[in-house]
């Protein structure tokens, strides 16, 4: 595929009815809000000619490989490229001396090298890049480059970095967030303490890193890469480059699975670079270890808890200190913070509430955002301590838990008031109630699904089975004052709509919302989403839900624009106003019936557009006692886990996962399914195997032999139980987030089942083995 044919081929295809295989009215495409409408691009993906970055061709293309340092932490002595540049085939090498914009950039926080020049902060740093003629021939040329390095002492404890020299000129501390809330005198009859550690989980996307970046005939420069965040990438990379943001342009290639930044600014940059250098254009296509040194992780985190509570299992007061290993370098570790401090306590309601939290940096692989970030590492642990509580007072789980849920109208610890509906009890009370998977203990020893797999070494007498729950909660949207806007324009002309919006779909589904709005107001089937890059208005990052509620909202204003300018002229001739027709069925009908046209007969000849933005209502930054209204919405979860151990060998099998969730309002039912179920799944796979390892800093196995991601076999049974449609009223269509709630719980709820069966404290994401090993508790399954 050459670059000419990239801009057509990323696109969402038109969607009509020939093309979702109908044939006629009976058998009709399902279409509009609310109905299982199917993505436009999911033949093209199964069939495997969906386009990505790592597809895409162009004449005279070069290849880029980037050296990447071996050490975590150490001081450059000297970089020698002049033998590489001497190999041939090779067009060009750069070092952090050929920036010539920009020394540093990031997302959030612009505090790491474009390349290490003078201090390599962490495993697999970038260093130099070379462009050559052939990729291999770009490998060599990257080995050949001879670095002088003195190893430094790596600090990989975050809880040494506050002692520790400085590793980076702005110090180690990026953030330090104190919540105060209620009286610090308050005690409770029973208090718990706990000590958990959350490990390192990788986003581990399908498709590993790529990018072609193509030079322009104004000296500018076009990257054609599957970011989740375009207009962000192209500012800092224009400030890298040292070129207006006119001049540099990023066009969104297809994103193979994103759940967190999918493609890391360290990825980019080269390129460019390289593109500007040469004169040609330049492709990178990371191997699956340059992936797991290069982009960013979940936050690894330390968190100490004491809980109060009375007689009866109500919280008096929550005490708790976090501490979040953000890696070598700041990016969103602020937000995570932020959002970990204000979630401490979870969806419970707690009078008086002291946390504090600090988000540090070290020599280990950076953090970033990873769908939930921050709420996860908390719930694991809240959830952790109301298990004891309840082990402590003899009450079931379940029952502690709704002594304390928090319901709209109820304050966060931040002093923030829960506006939105907040159906906790609700959830809770669903899965609770869901019937019990049942045990295997009747059918044929050799049909028993045994943890460690059908080939397992465990014996059938070791197995105990354990109920656990875990109540969850995420916010919606950007924080602390985040300026969220997206901007749509809506075209229709020829009976053909059109949705311009520079939202990414990363597996969201977005594109195939933007359809179904259109369909919903206009009643026109053929809808067509054109492909993103910079040259329209920014739409901001994909995560938090954002485009479901930002972006969402503009197309509907924008069609709501359109359907108007549709509606005038009729409403005109027969003197009435246009709130007296509706479209439905593809008809344009008035109030009492007596006029009806088709939507294709009223367009014809007509060329109608609106372009819209929506901005939801603004927040605002902690305060120095963490306290503010800083979330515009939040999301709940409840998800009730029953797990099989064997109590000998410490292996687990999750046998069933019942969710209940917060949804606001089912605007796809099958693809609201998927995403909650491939979030469950996710989770599932931070509480049993996902830990990206490291020894002394340096990353173990970056590869997906060493990272165990849960595959279709270890993927549980899930069972939506409850879906609340309790429509928020200041969110587009009353919808909420779907996918990182679900992430967020299911660790927790995993941990909490565990516990039940082994009578073990699993103070440990992901659960080791020795955690799982116990000689009493559970239920047994013979």
């Amino acid at each position: 595929m050459t670059v000419g044919d990239a801009a057509t081929a990323i696109v969402t295809a038109p969607v009509t009815a020939h093309a979702a295989g109908a044939g006629s009215a009976a058998d009709a495409p399902p279409r509009g809000l609310g109905a299982s409408v199917p993505p436009a691009d999911a033949r093209a993906k199964t069939e495997g000619t969906f386009p990505y970055a790592a597809d895409l061709w162009a004449e005279g293309l070069l290849w880029a490989a980037v050296l990447r340092s071996p050490h975590a932490h150490a001081r450059i002595v000297s970089i020698d490229t002049s033998a590489a540049a001497q190999m041939p085939g090779v067009r060009a090498v750069v070092t952090q001396a050929d920036v010539p914009g920009a020394a540093t950039h990031g997302r959030r926080i612009a505090d790491r090298p474009v390349f290490a020049h003078d201090v390599v902060r962490h495993h697999g740093e970038p260093i130099a890049a070379v462009a050559a003629d052939h990729p291999d021939a770009a490998r060599l040329a990257a080995a050949a480059i001879a670095v002088e390095y003195e190893l430094l002492d790596a600090v990989t404890d975050p809880e040494q970095s506050f002692g520790a020299p400085p590793l980076h000129p702005e110090g180690n501390l990026i953030r330090h967030i104190p919540l105060r809330y209620g009286d610090p005198e308050a005690v409770g009859e029973v208090v718990v303490e706990g000590l958990y550690r959350i490990g390192r989980q990788d986003p581990a996307p399908i498709g590993a890193e790529a990018g072609l970046a193509v030079p322009r005939p104004d000296g500018g420069v076009e990257l054609y890469t599957a970011s989740t965040d375009p207009h962000t990438d192209r500012d800092l990379a224009a400030a890298c480059f040292g070129l207006e943001p006119e001049r540099v342009k990023v066009v969104v290639t297809g994103v193979p699975g994103a759940t967190a930044d999918r493609e890391d600014s360290g990825f980019q940059l080269p390129l460019g670079l390289l593109a500007l250098r040469t004169g040609c254009p330049v492709k990178l296509a990371a191997t699956r270890e340059e992936s797991f040194l290069g982009h960013a992780h979940r936050h690894p985190t330390l968190l100490r808890y004491r809980h109060h509570a009375d007689a009866e299992g109500r919280l008096v007061k929550v005490e708790a200190q976090i501490l979040m290993d953000a890696g070598a370098y700041a990016d969103s570790s602020a937000e995570s913070l932020a959002a970990a401090v204000a979630f401490a306590c979870g969806p419970y309601v707690v009078p008086n509430a002291f946390v504090e939290g600090w988000a540090v940096r070290t020599n280990n692989p950076p953090s970033g955002h990873v769908r939930g970030e921050g709420a996860m590492q908390v719930c694991a642990a809240y959830e952790g301590q109301m298990d004891k509580l309840a082990d402590r007072l003899g009450l079931d789980g379940a029952e502690l838990r709704l002594r304390n849920v928090l319901a709209t109208g109820d304050s966060l610890p931040t002093g923030q008031a829960v506006t939105c509906p907040a159906p906790v009890a609700e959830l809770l009370r669903a899965v609770r109630d869901f019937e019990l998977p049942s045990l295997p203990k009747d059918a044929p020893e050799e049909e028993w699904l045994l943890p460690g797999g059908p080939e397992g070494a465990g014996e059938p007498g070791a197995v105990r089975r354990g109920v656990g729950y875990g109540l969850g909660m995420v916010h919606m949207l950007g924080a602390e004052g985040a300026d969220e806007v997206s901007t749509a324009t809506v075209k229709v002309q020829n009976g053909i709509a059109t949705v311009i919006c520079a939202a990414v779909e990363t597996g969201q589904g977005f594109t195939t919302l933007a359809r179904q709005i259109v369909q919903e107001t206009l009643g026109v089937d053929d809808v067509y989403v054109a492909p993103v890059d910079t040259d329209q208005p920014p739409a901001g990052p994909s995560a938090h839900g954002r485009h479901t509620w930002v972006s969402g909202g503009a197309v509907e204003r924008a069609a709501k624009m359109v359907r108007t300018q549709l509606l005038q002229p009729l409403a005109a001739k027969f003197g009435m106003s246009t709130e007296l027709l509706q479209i439905k069925d593809g008809r344009i009908t008035s109030y009492d019936g007596a006029f009806s046209t088709p939507v294709t007969e009223a367009l014809q000849g007509k060329e109608l557009w609106a372009t819209a933005q929506c901005r939801p209502h603004p927040t605002e930054p902690l305060d120095a006692e963490g306290q503010g209204d800083a979330f515009v919405g939040l999301a709940f979860c409840a998800i009730r886990a029953v797990v099989d151990v064997d109590i000998e060998l410490g292996s687990v099998r999750v046998v069933e996962l019942a969710v209940a969730q917060d949804v606001g309002r089912v605007l796809n039912p099958r693809q609201l399914a998927a995403r909650i179920e491939a979030g469950v799944t996710q989770g599932v796979g931070a509480a049993l195997t996902e830990n990206l390892r490291t020894a002394s800093g340096l990353v173990r196995h970056p590869d997906l032999t060493g990272y165990a991601l849960p595959t279709a076999l270890d993927a549980p049974a899930v069972r939506i139980v409850r879906l609340v449609e309790e429509r928020d009223v200041v969110a587009s269509f009353g919808a909420k987030a779907a996918s990182a709630v679900p992430v967020v719980t299911a660790p927790a709820a995993v941990a909490s089942a565990v516990r039940a069966a082994t009578g073990r404290p699993v103070n440990r994401l992901p659960i080791r083995p020795s955690a799982a090993v116990a000689a009493t508790g559970g239920v047994p399954n013979s």
